[in-house]
């Protein structure tokens, strides 16, 4: 059999301009981004004015709610980009800078790991390197590649000491999705994971903007689910095509799942349920047992339905 050549492709030869072109494609396939850091993003807007600036594309964390300022370079990082980002942050209010460059000098990589080390935990940066590449003449392939991301056994450090002042329901929910969130890592099926937070929900990131999974633990009712989670910004394209998927997305979970069980809501889920007892150790245990099967199940199956909903998508369009 025989082998093709892997080679590295300028990215400015499919964009040839970061405003024009790269800043508009990367608003309209965030999910890329998504999975590469492993944050559910969602964009808000393209060109934000920051007085005499403006911001490439600013967004929001579906995990927090917070906004997330997204910086571009198709060349070699400069301090000017970065003090224009830390300006942006500060002037949006948010909580996240994702800096993109085709290449990252040591000392910007040193620069974003020490802000992460040194910033409180409601703070990130994120170093991301766009890589092209192709085998022969076949069509470039996208490759987002991490260089820089919050040091998570810093900030785990950090947030078991500041779970001490957590109430106990706030507590329980905190150490059960730490114990969740190394049961998936032990799995290697869910590449990127977001930190745990004392709250009800865990978002894991699907690969589609406005559509994740979240995984609820209620102590009130003590049950656990795993969740499609459809915002109405998707939702009226979205639900009707995993609807005729239905049947094969339930023989892949092998479950009946519940199918917007809220119709007033704007927003939409699809979702299934599993009764717990959250004072029973051995209970608990089954339960994230159960969690990380069907976790990877919801994953393999609503990713295959996404995917295929976005190939037919691409092909009718290609067909225009």
């Amino acid at each position: 059999m025989e082998l093709g050549e892997l080679r590295a492709v300028s990215a400015r030869q499919k964009w040839t301009s970061e405003a024009r072109e790269f800043t508009p494609w990367l608003f309209q396939n965030i999910e890329q981004l998504n999975e590469a850091i492993g944050v559910e993003l969602e964009v808000e807007n393209m060109e934000v004015a920051c007085g005499p600036y403006a911001a490439d594309i600013l967004a929001k964390d579906t995990g927090t709610g917070k906004y997330v300022v997204i910086e571009n370079q198709l060349e070699r990082t400069d301090h000017d980009h970065l003090g224009k980002a830390l300006t942006y942050v500060s002037v949006l209010d948010a909580s996240t800078i994702v800096w993109i460059a085709t290449e990252f000098t040591e000392e910007h990589i040193k620069a974003l790991d020490w802000l992460n080390d040194h910033t409180t935990e409601d703070i990130s940066f994120y170093g991301v390197q766009i890589e092209l590449w192709q085998i022969d003449d076949s069509k470039p392939a996208l490759k987002f590649q991490v260089l820089s991301k919050p040091n998570e056994a810093v900030r785990q450090a950090a947030r078991t000491k500041s779970s001490e002042e957590l109430s106990d329901s706030k507590k329980f929910q905190f150490d059960f999705w730490t114990k969740l969130r190394a049961k998936l890592e032990k799995t290697k099926r869910i590449p990127s994971l977001q930190s745990p937070a004392p709250q009800y929900w865990y978002n894991i990131a699907l690969g589609r903007a406005h559509c994740h999974l979240s995984i609820t633990c209620n102590t009130d009712q003590n049950t656990v689910g795993v969740r499609v989670y459809i915002g109405n910004k998707v939702v009226d394209t979205i639900l009707p095509y995993l609807e005729t998927k239905k049947e094969e997305i339930e023989k892949m979970i092998g479950q009946k799942l519940l199918w917007n069980p809220n119709p007033q809501n704007r927003d939409k889920i699809i979702v299934l349920h599993h009764v717990t007892d959250f004072d029973n150790e051995k209970k608990i245990e089954e339960a994230l047992d159960w969690l990380v099967e069907y976790t990877i199940r919801f994953q393999d199956a609503f990713r295959k339905a996404l995917l295929q909903m976005n190939g037919q998508m691409n092909s009718s369009l290609t067909s225009k």
